[in-house]
């Protein structure tokens, strides 16, 4: 089920070039902040961020096609929502606040895990996060802010696990592939009848 964006939300400049966002090793100790911009610039510079998979009673999982303006990986198919915390931010008030920005969704999240990642886009443009993952469930209606995100799709699990096989799916974000990955072949209890895996997260 596909779902189009809503005129009513409005983005609150909330993710703009010029946040600052934190700075960590690859122990997730902060080692200073840079603005979003920059830390995104030629090959990114490692920095803390989120990704979040919600699920519906049915048990789909939300997708988000990333509007079109998005100066990396616009237009590509991503999880449910994937931003970073502002310097002075914890984790668990910037998830909430952008499920808030882009799907007007309040819900309880769980952390699964953390990892390291970098992704390529262009010449100018990367990503290099260390990324917390969290899942979380939801009846309400997600309704998309239209700055952020082009269309929003509900899809099971089992299908997503078929298109992410299809070299000519739709075309999915580096670490959207990734995360999935991980939690079908690690915590996929956690993704099909919310049982949490018996394996220890990061």
């Amino acid at each position: 089920m596909e779902v189009t964006g809503s005129p009513t939300i409005r983005d609150a400049d909330a993710d703009a070039d010029a946040d600052a966002l934190i700075l960590v090793d690859s122990a997730d100790r902060s080692v200073g902040s840079m603005s979003k911009a920059r830390c995104h610039e030629g090959s990114g510079v490692l920095h803390r961020a989120f990704s979040v998979f919600i699920l519906n009673e049915a048990g789909e999982v939300l997708l988000q096609q990333r509007a079109a303006g998005k100066r990396l990986w616009p237009r590509y198919w991503s999880n449910s929502c994937c931003s970073h915390p502002r310097l002075g931010e914890s984790l668990e008030e910037a998830t909430r606040r952008r499920l808030r920005e882009e799907l007007n969704l309040v819900c309880e999240l769980q952390f699964v895990y953390k990892f390291e990642y970098r992704a390529q886009y262009d010449a100018t443009g990367a990503e290099h996060e260390l990324c917390s993952v969290y899942v979380g469930r939801t009846a309400e209606e997600a309704r998309p802010n239209v700055a952020e995100i082009e269309a929003l799709r509900w899809v099971a699990p089992v299908t997503l696990q078929r298109e992410m096989a299809d070299p000519d799916a739709a075309r999915f974000t580096p670490w959207f592939v990734l995360e999935w990955r991980r939690l079908w072949e690690e915590h996929r209890p956690l993704l099909l009848d919310g049982r949490p895996s018996s394996r220890p997260v990061d």
